[in-house]
Parts: structure tokens; sequence; C-alpha cells
């Protein structure tokens, strides 16, 4: 990945595994049509976990794998297990559109937290563009007072659990693989969704298209975990955080793409916001660089 320019790598990764991500929800979505949210996830995390262990061995990490289970990595794949099971559950019973929005609140929480625990300064210019972005975000989702409810507080524990997630995965040694934590995060996973369908569901036996739908999701959420790992690894947070909002641009293609929802005309002025803004901070942070070496 050398040959990716440094000022755009975190950007690059927090847009392909938004997409990542989204293509994993869209075939949860169709795959919890017949089955019970919690059985879909901990059959999504078999899928994952066949995806992903040949992966590690291919990929040379055989010696690593202990690493899985390291006390940082495992505070932060906790961390993803608790973000996952609110998500799963405010998505099944509110409009997505609603849930969206409610989980853009995740790039501002990620950068109050980063200012906090890692003294990152933000800046007023990069937080006027970051407001300009959750504002594009919620021109795309559209919310409706229907989210006030309790799987909206469901909503909004997603949010704030991702972003601790993201600021647990900066504490992780620079030695442990992204493909490490990616993998570990499906077992947690994995493991809590199970507890969770044998305490609260009645197992329901899916259907081929199901478990089709299931391993690709298993496929795609390796890399959503993997790249958004590695996009706060290599990339300042302030420069990383606002493409979150990425993620509602993917989710208006997968609407048109899967499900024949074609954008009104707010959706659109939301989607440019959103690149407009994330393109600035790009530029801004170039800008500083080329200064700092010219200095």
């Amino acid at each position: 990945m050398q040959f990716i320019p440094t000022s755009i790598r975190g950007p690059l990764f927090m847009i392909v595994s938004t997409g990542s991500y989204l293509v994993n929800d869209t075939m949860m979505k169709l795959a919890t049509v017949g089955l019970p949210p919690y059985e879909v996830l901990f059959l999504r995390g078999m899928a994952a976990t066949l995806w992903g262990m040949p992966l590690l061995f291919m990929l040379g990490y055989s010696k690593q794998i202990p690493l899985m289970f390291d006390g940082k990595v495992l505070r932060r794949n906790v961390l993803e297990l608790g973000a996952i099971l609110c998500y799963v559950v405010a998505l099944a019973n509110m409009q997505i559109a609603d849930s969206t929005a409610l989980g853009q609140i995740t790039p501002l929480l990620m950068l109050v937290g980063s200012s906090i625990l890692f003294g990152e300064r933000i800046g007023g210019m990069r937080m006027a563009l970051i407001g300009l972005g959750f504002i594009g975000a919620l021109l795309v989702a559209q919310p409706t007072m229907q989210g006030i409810s309790i799987y909206a507080a469901l909503a909004l524990g997603n949010a704030a659990l991702a972003a601790a997630r993201d600021l647990a995965g900066r504490k992780v040694a620079a030695e442990v693989p992204g493909m490490i934590v990616a993998i570990s995060a499906v077992v947690v996973v994995l493991a809590g969704s199970g507890i969770a369908h044998l305490a609260t569901e009645q197992w329901v036996v899916p259907e081929a298209r199901h478990l089709l739908l299931i391993a690709g999701a298993g496929l795609f959420l390796i890399f959503g975990h993997f790249f958004i790992f590695m996009a706060y690894r290599v990339g300042p947070t302030s420069a990383v955080a606002p493409f979150y909002y990425s993620f509602t641009v993917w989710a208006v293609i997968s609407g048109l793409v899967v499900f024949g929802q074609f954008p009104n005309a707010l959706a659109i002025c939301g989607i440019l916001l959103v690149v407009a803004s994330g393109l600035t901070i790009v530029s801004l942070d170039e800008r500083k660089r080329r200064l700092a070496v010219v200095a």
C-alpha cells in the first residue's frame, strides 16, 4: 500500500471501509427477512470466520494468531460487539433513515475523544467542515420523529460504542497486523451474538438464499473491520473521521441499486455537502503537509 500517497491513505481506507460495511449491512438487511437478527449475526460470524482464518494463513500471520487475544485488541473488539448488538436491534425496529442519521454522531464523538485522550488539535475550520458533513448526512438520512424511542437510544448507543471502539483501536500496538484485529473482532462478535441468540431468540432454519447472503456479508465484514482499523492507524483522526459520512453516500447507492429508491433533492444536496467537506479537509491537510516540508 506504499504506492498510495500518505495524505490520502487514511481517508481512502475509511471510504473503502464504509463501502464494505454498507455491502455487509445490505446483505444483512435482506437476510433478516425471515430470520431473527441475532441469529443472522451469529451465522455471519461463522461465515466471516470461515473466510478469515484461511486468509490469515495465506498472508503469513499464523504465528501472530495469539495476538487476537491481546488485551488491547480484545478491549477494542468487545466495544465492537456492544455496538453491533445495539445496531442490529435498532435497525430491525426503526426506519433505516433514522438509524443512519443517529449513527452520524460517531465522527464527532471520535474527534472529541481524540482531542481529550491524544491531544489532537482539531481547529475551527475542520470543526466547521465536519459540521457541514454532519448536516449533509442528515439531509441524506432525513430522519422522522418516529426515531425517538428506545430503539433510537440503541442507535445512539451504537454510535457512542463505535467511537469508543475506534479510540481503543488507536492504542493497539503497531506490530499487531490489521487483519489480526479484524478477525479477532469477527470471533468476539460471533461468541457474543451466539449468547444473545440463545438467550433471547428461537432458532429458525435458514434457507439457501439466507446462507448465500450471510456468506457474502461475512466476507465484506472482514474488509470493513480491516480498513476502518487501518484508516485510524495511518491517518490523523481529524482527517479520517469526516469520511465516516461517506457511509451515507454508499447507502444511497445501495438504495438505488438494490431497493430501487432514488434520492430526492435534499438527499442529493446532502451528498454534495458530504463530498465537498471531505475533499476540503484532505486539501487542507495536503497544504499543511507541503508547508511543513517547505519550512
